[in-house]
């Protein structure tokens, strides 16, 4: 797990930066020239804009999902809060619901440490929801200070809405546990705070692709469960991307959900969905109709450091599993 708590480590430290400046604004970027962790678009009708959040707490738009224009500050935290007056922002995602902007995202507060363990010092770092009447921001704190247990660390929160009922998907982080979860816990109708307890849905142990190695050098099931996100095929399939490691390899796979709810049984695709070192995606349809796979690849140079770029994939959804397809947009 030394990789895992090494890219702990480095998402701290860019996370902390992004926070701790003032972005210069730049147009007409590729996106693949943006460097950017869990990468989340939201097309949004009402504007006939793509916004893209992920981590770090920055915002970039688009038109065409080719030329980017940003980055933007738009998350507002309360320096009153647990969060204190400079979290680090993590996964950031826009869900628009019942005419309102959502911020979902993970925030770390570094000076507060919540446990120890296995030599491991577990800060203070939960998910949480903002709120804007534009998808431009700003998002601002609502309600309720807490929407998870403060001794827990969890992180990567998604919307899924089920019954009518709203619901914050998200992981209960290895590093406590030893063996990362993706749970549910039901959200207030204005999304402004939680509802009684969470529910376990599966755990990473569960999973038969993800891989490490044990301190006797056996191969196990990985720890870690990663950002979750949560889609219904044309068929009605219920389905969920999530992310571990396979050794080195950050990579992607794919649960679904047996009778069709959010409460399983979660029954897991043997194979992994992508190619190996690409992680944390979700799934949007353009304004084209176009149904696509914004993922991060992961990638280290020569001094160790990981970089994580915005990449885009086709994606069949026709059938009862969906199908990856090429890089989009195609190159020549």
């Amino acid at each position: 797990m030394k990789i895992a708590i090494v890219l702990l480590a480095i998402l701290n430290l860019t996370g902390a930066q992004a926070q701790n400046r003032e972005p210069i604004i730049r147009t007409d970027v590729p996106l693949d020239s943006i460097r950017l962790s869990d990468p989340f678009i939201l097309p949004d009708k009402n504007t006939s804009t793509y916004y893209m959040t992920g981590t770090g707490g920055m915002m970039w738009k688009s038109k065409d999902l080719q030329k980017w224009t940003g980055p933007f500050k738009v998350a507002k935290t309360d320096p009153a809060s647990w969060m204190g007056p400079d979290p680090m922002i993590w996964a950031a995602e826009l869900h628009y619901y019942k005419n309102k902007y959502y911020y979902f995202a993970t925030f770390t507060n570094k000076n507060v440490k919540i446990d120890t363990v296995k030599g491991n010092v577990i800060e203070r770092r939960a998910c949480h929801i903002l709120v804007s009447e534009t998808p431009d921001g700003p998002y601002l704190p609502m309600k309720d200070p807490v929407y998870l247990p403060a001794s827990m660390p969890t992180l990567d929160g998604t919307l899924w809405v089920e019954d009518e009922k709203p619901y914050l998907i998200y992981c209960y982080e290895w590093l406590q546990n030893w063996n990362g979860t993706i749970e549910k816990i039901e959200l207030k109708s204005d999304l402004s705070g939680s509802i009684g307890k969470s529910k376990l849905l599966f755990r990473a142990s569960e999973s038969p692709w993800s891989k490490e190695r044990d301190d006797k050098g056996n191969i196990v099931p990985n720890k870690v469960t990663d950002g979750p996100w949560l889609f219904r095929t044309q068929t009605g399939k219920l389905g969920m991307l999530w992310t571990s490691w396979v050794f080195d390899a950050y990579t992607q796979g794919i649960a679904y959900s047996e009778s069709g709810k959010l409460a399983g049984p979660w029954i897991h695709e043997k194979q992994i969905f992508t190619p190996p070192n690409f992680g944390h995606g979700m799934l949007f349809r353009t304004f084209e109709g176009k149904f696509l796979l914004s993922v991060h690849s992961h990638t280290s140079n020569k001094t160790g450091r990981y970089i994580r770029v915005p990449r885009l994939f086709e994606v069949d959804d026709s059938g009862d599993k969906i199908i990856l397809g090429p890089a989009y947009p195609h190159r020549n």
